[in-house]
Parts: structure tokens; sequence; C-alpha cells
């Protein structure tokens, strides 16, 4: 991940704890059905008479909307209280993506087609996007912090799915474009499930609402079913989370998405205890002292170059005291090699799968009894 992109998501996690209590009201009456969304935090979804109405709630101050928007079918007449709304009329023609946690669910839909622009398509590996990009079918619009505003015009896209961070304003790009704005902000969720029913958004825009539907449902099954196998073990691991940068440690806080992942798989994640669902700055003196008689350490990988013992040892000889350093319980996530970011977030299955795969592999049975590790592996060597 870029640096730029790394430390805005610090940021915005970090902001993100500063408010977490305010609820959000829907005010139309027409929508009077349930929310058609069961986990996700900052979306909320209820059936607009031949559409939907679509909210998505501040993260940074969650008694206001970052969006309202309502989908409407473009075979039928938009009725006259909805002209000075916020409509965007589906299934979408054209989408411009600035994630690829966006266009992987276009992909799994098999509408990758009415994707038209995305950013930064150097940082994936797909065959799909790169030959897409290659014949002209998809276009590379710049990156996070160099937009190319002229391609996106050119494209005329009908909706634009951006990344949201409290200092980015894309309100011009939508005026120019002629495109909805369209905030994504499933980054944010701090919970596996919230964040991957995210995927339902798509499915909206696209008319594969009950394909969504059922691609969650399964995923929730599987999770809590995996979940279930940890409830009762006798012995939990510690573990503790990334590495330090510019001399400082984000640790992941104790509600935090990682946080979720660790309590699930059954280990004792050391900040447990801290309520937050940000990153918390702590200097590395202090994780050395909390963290050195931990099992399992877990860290990601963002370089061409892979994460083995020596090059640790060779960035940071603290290191080496860590007792998952000296028993080579290192986990690492490759996220270019594995796709990370681009299909983790609709497979937290999958994920859980892998720490219980290292903390108690003889809870993985049935038709987990042969699973070998998707997304973390130890470090090598």
């Amino acid at each position: 991940m870029k640096l730029h992109i790394f430390l805005c998501f610090l940021f915005s996690i970090f902001l993100l704890s500063c408010d977490t209590n305010s609820t959000q009201n829907t005010d139309y009456k027409d929508n009077t059905n349930n929310n058609l969304i069961d986990y996700s935090k900052y979306c909320t979804v209820y059936n607009y008479k031949s559409g939907y109405n679509i909210k998505i709630i501040n993260p940074w101050n969650q008694s206001s909307l970052l969006g309202d928007y309502f989908l409407w079918p473009d075979t039928i007449t938009l009725p006259p209280e909805l002209i000075n709304k916020t409509v965007i009329r589906t299934p979408v023609k054209s989408v411009v993506s600035f994630s690829s946690t966006q266009w992987s669910v276009f992909i799994e839909l098999g509408e990758i087609n009415r994707v038209k622009g995305i950013l930064e398509s150097n940082y994936t590996s797909n065959p799909l996007i790169l030959n897409m990009i290659a014949n002209g079918k998809i276009e590379d619009v710049g990156i996070e912090t160099n937009i190319n505003t002229e391609k996106i015009i050119k494209l005329h896209p009908d909706i634009i799915l951006y990344t949201p961070y409290p200092t980015a304003d894309y309100t011009n790009l939508g005026k120019l474009s002629g495109g909805v704005l369209f905030p994504f902000a499933d980054y944010l969720e701090n919970h596996p499930l919230g964040r991957a029913e995210w995927l339902k958004v798509v499915g909206f825009l696209t008319g594969k609402e009950k394909e969504t539907e059922l691609w969650f449902d399964e995923i929730v099954f599987r999770y809590d079913s995996l979940k279930k196998q940890c409830y009762n073990v006798n012995e939990r691991p510690k573990v503790f989370s990334d590495l330090p940068f510019e001399n400082q440690w984000y640790v992941p806080g104790g509600q935090s998405y990682i946080a979720h992942f660790f309590n699930d798989a059954g280990a004792d994640y050391v900040w447990n205890n801290t309520n937050s669902t940000a990153s918390i700055p702590v200097d590395v003196e202090s994780v050395l002292a909390k963290a050195i008689d931990c099992d399992f350490w877990r860290i990601m990988n963002s370089s061409n170059t892979p994460y083995t013992y020596t090059r640790l040892c060779s960035e940071n000889e603290l290191y080496t005291l860590f007792k998952s350093f000296k028993k080579r319980q290192i986990l690492v996530c490759d996220v270019k090699a594995s796709g990370y970011f681009e299909h983790s977030q609709y497979q937290p299955d999958i994920l859980l799968a892998d720490f219980i795969y290292y903390f108690h592999p003889e809870l993985l049975k049935d038709n987990w009894k042969e699973y070998k590790p998707r997304y973390y592996k130890k470090v090598e060597e």
C-alpha cells in the first residue's frame, strides 16, 4: 500500500474512534420496511416503492450523512417526489471505481464491463483487470493524490465510487464529470461481517440484489460456524500485530477489524482490553514490554521483497527479543501476491480459517479438514 494511502488510513481510523454513539434515522415515510443491511455501521438500505433508499452515514460524525441516494430502475418513470433528490438509475451502466474492494465485486458478479475507470492499476496483479486495461476497456484514471480529471470527464460515468477520507473533497470532480459521487466507506467498518456486507451495495447498483444477498448469507454462515468452533477453547495463544512506522507502533485497538479476527479465532490479543476501534500509537519499548512473550505475531508485507527472519533482524534487532520471533511463529500476509485488498474483505471466513489453522488447527473439521491458508503464511528463514 502506498505511503500516502497508509497515512490516510491511519488518520481515518484514529479519528473514527471519536464519535461512535450517535444514531441515524430515515427521513422518508415510505422507508417503513426493515433495514436491508444487517452488520454495517455506515450503510443503511430501505425499500422505497420500486427502488431503494441508501444512506451512507458519516463515520466521523454519525449524526450526519455522507450521502443520501435513491436507486430507481431505468425502465420506470421517476416519481415526482424524487425529482430533486440524488437519484441513481439502475442498473448503472458506467462506473469509475477508486478501490479494488469495489471492482472485485463487479468481477464476482460478472458485471465488470460496467466499470470504465479505476485507480492505480499498477498495484494489481489481477489478469482480467490488466487485460482490460491493455485493451482499452478500462481506463487507469490516476492515483489517489493525483486523479486524472480529464480522463474521468471523458468517461462521463453514471457513478463514481470513491474512498472517503476526512480531508478528501471530490465535489468538483462530480460536477465536471456529471457522475454521482458515492462514498464507499467499507474500509472503516470494524466488524469483519460489516465490512463484507458492502458487497450488497454493488448488488443494488447492478440489479444483482438477490445474488449478493445469497452470497453474503453464505459468508455469514461459514464465518459463524468457524467462530463457534473456537468458543470454548481451553488455551488461547497470545498474539500481537504489525510493525513500527517511523519509530511509532500503531497497534490495532481492542474493537478493531483485526482484533475481531483474533478473538473469533480463539486467540488472546494483548490490546484486547482497549475499547478503541482505531489504531493506537504506542512506542516500540512499550510494545516490547507487553508483547515479548506473545505466541504469534501478525504482519503485513506490501513490498516486493518477502519478509524473512534475516530481513526482520536487519530492520530492527529488537525484533529478535520477541518469543514469536524466537519460536518462528510470525504470520505474514503478502498483500500483492495474495490479492489481499481485492478479495479478503469478501472472504472473512477464509481469513478466520487462516488464523484458526495456526492457533487451533485441530478445530478445522469437516469441510475445513484439508484447509490450507489462503492469505497468511509463516515467515520463512
